[in-house]
This record gives C-alpha cells, structure tokens and sequence, in this order.
C-alpha cells in the first residue's frame, strides 16, 4: 500500500507491518495504525520512526531501551497487556521514544510509557511503568556519543 508521510514522502509499505494500537497512545487515543519505519538514509541506526497512518504529519522517534540502559526490565502486570494477546515474552518487542530539541545535549528518552507490540499478531500498547528507576526525560546525548566513538 501506498502511504503519504510528512517526513519521508510517499513510502511503499506492505499490509504485514502494520503495527495496531487497540487504544491508541498516551495523548493520541484515536490514532490506533502506525508503521515502525527506518531512515532510508541510516537503515542500521538505532533510531526508528512510529509513523502515523491515519495522521501523515505524526510520527515520533522512537529506540530500543536496552540500547540506552542494557538492564532496562520494567515490571508490568499482565492485565495491562491482555490488549495485544500476548502469549510468550519472545514475541515481546519494546520501544521507547525519543526527544531531540534543538539543544542537542538535551537528548532524552522516554523510560516511563514504552511501547509494548507483539511482533506475533503486531498488536501494541503504551503502557506507565510505575517504577522510580526510569525517568520520563534520561538523558541519552552523553550515552550516543560515546556509542559513535566506539565506546
């Protein structure tokens, strides 16, 4: 299918990487369809787009926690999972958003609400992780940069 986006254009994207949110995100309850898209430009970068279907100027960086905190392992109660039938912790695959302001070294990502898909059936949901170990704005600059010099 062909889908028009704000940031990359007019994308080619198959039925099959959809990604639903049967109640939307935190903020945006009524946008449910989103693409999980790589920047043509940097395909093996960490850095990923949750882009919009229903809305083409909507689509947020998104990143793998464990890439900014390797022990990053939020407890959270199956109920609020029961949305998206997940049966096994192997067709668990979790991201998080990513803020870049214009002050670059303010870089910051979201720890508190990932984003929980099931890459079995490509349901997900945002989820609040009641947890004082992950803040709502880490600051990641410091941990890119030393990631790029090979750290």
């Amino acid at each position: 299918m062909k889908v028009n986006t704000k940031k990359f254009g007019e994308i080619d994207l198959a039925d099959d990487k959809l990604i639903h949110f049967p109640n939307g995100i935190v903020g945006f309850p009524d946008l449910t369809d989103f693409a999980l898209i790589h920047d043509g430009e940097k395909e093996d970068g960490p850095i990923r787009w949750l882009q919009s279907m229903q809305e083409p100027g909507f689509a947020m960086p998104v990143i793998d926690p464990l890439f900014v905190m390797q022990d990053y392992n939020p407890i959270v109660e199956e109920e609020l999972l029961k949305d998206i039938e997940l049966d096994s912790e192997d067709d668990l695959f979790v991201l998080v958003t990513l803020t870049v302001p214009k002050e670059i070294k303010k870089m910051s990502t979201n720890l508190k609400a990932p984003f929980v898909i099931n890459i079995r059936n490509r349901k997900a949901c945002q989820i609040i992780v009641e947890d004082d170990r992950y803040e709502v704005k880490f600051p990641v600059y410091e941990i890119f940069k030393g990631k790029k010099a090979g750290e």
